[in-house]
């Protein structure tokens, strides 16, 4: 924009942004949301009035071509992330985008691509790495305090909410499911606590009468290269189960809870010999903290918090977990080259 502003438009008149992602863009120093997209005319102008947003698109060349425009946030089905995310690296816009970034691992690394290509920057919207309870958590692995890791477990077990009871449910086309919704950002975390890739993932879900068509609920196993094995749950059935993960090592053992929320909540302590320690975490939005990673980036410091490459490897493991699920056997994970 002509006075400096970094301006984003929204392709997607989406819950999560209205609910998230409009108030940690605006938390921004010089970053504003000048734009939504929607493809039903009325709903975009209507979200925009409700929202504060100067100007709604019903098309998406139409927000492109907004020259106040600098960068992108994806939120659609899952279906549609790819075209929209080649079409705004074509306009020379930075892209974040929602999680999965696309159906297949060639289309998301063809994303990746294009952004790279392009010289705009790219994330990917996994919010959990960026809670200050994660951070923490990894903090305490990385200094040691477990001894080797054995294990990690993740309990992400929740019941999905009735506004987002639609497409997640009932539309396998559009990338729907508790693997593609939940796992992905399990996987995700696993990768940011434990610092390597799994290797290897035994899976099964299952449908308890929620979703028509796709999985609601979901248990992975996976290998990592050091040796240590990590179990998941993931759901959109159970409502009062409450979350969070476990890491056991050889010294000591870590507990979270109420940490896999988009919430600032949760607490942490360690066991080992010494008996129990909590440990001090100072909370933050995480949303909030996402794009400040992201701006900082767009001004050519450092990279977003989670990274297009992020992404390709998250979506590779959920859909190594569909693929153990569907053919009742372990699957290798692979990477596609990243």
């Amino acid at each position: 924009m002509s006075d400096g502003t970094v301006g984003w438009g929204f392709i997607g008149a989406s819950t999560i942004a209205k609910q998230w992602m409009i108030g940690a863009v605006r938390a921004q120093a010089g970053h504003q949301v000048v734009a939504v997209m929607s493809s039903d005319r009325a709903r975009g102008q209507a979200y925009a009035a409700e929202n504060g947003i100067a100007r709604a698109y019903d098309s998406l060349d139409g927000l492109l071509a907004d020259p106040d425009v600098q960068a992108v946030y994806i939120s659609t089905t899952n279906e549609r992330h790819k075209a929209q995310c080649l079409a705004a690296a074509a306009a020379g816009k930075h892209v974040l985008s929602e999680k999965p970034l696309a159906l297949t691992l060639a289309d998301a690394a063809e994303m990746v691509r294009a952004c790279e290509d392009a010289g705009v920057v790219m994330g990917t919207n996994h919010h959990l790495r960026n809670a200050a309870t994660h951070q923490a958590i990894r903090r305490e692995i990385q200094a040691g305090t477990l001894g080797e890791v054995v294990a990690m477990r993740i309990f992400h077990a929740v019941y999905l909410p009735a506004p987002l009871q639609t497409w997640r449910l009932n539309k396998p086309d559009a990338g729907g499911g508790v693997i593609l919704d939940i796992a992905v950002h399990d996987a995700d975390t696993v990768r940011f606590l434990l610092g390597e890739d799994p290797v290897e993932v035994l899976a099964i879900d299952q449908n308890k009468g929620m979703a028509q068509g796709l999985e609601d609920g979901s248990m992975m196993i996976l290998r990592m290269p050091s040796g240590a094995i990590v179990q998941t749950h993931e759901a959109f059935t159970v409502p009062h189960a409450g979350s969070g993960l476990e890491v056991h090592g050889k010294t000591g053992s870590l507990f979270a809870r109420d940490v896999m929320t988009q919430r600032p909540i949760g607490e942490v302590w360690v066991v080992d010999e010494a008996g129990r320690r909590d440990i001090p975490v100072e909370p933050h939005d995480l949303y909030g903290f996402s794009l400040g990673k992201f701006a900082a980036a767009i001004r050519g410091e450092g990279a977003p918090a989670v990274t297009g490459r992020d992404g390709v490897k998250s979506l590779a493991i959920a859909l190594a977990a569909q693929q153990s699920a569907r053919e009742g056997r372990r699957v290798s994970i692979d990477y596609g080259g990243y």
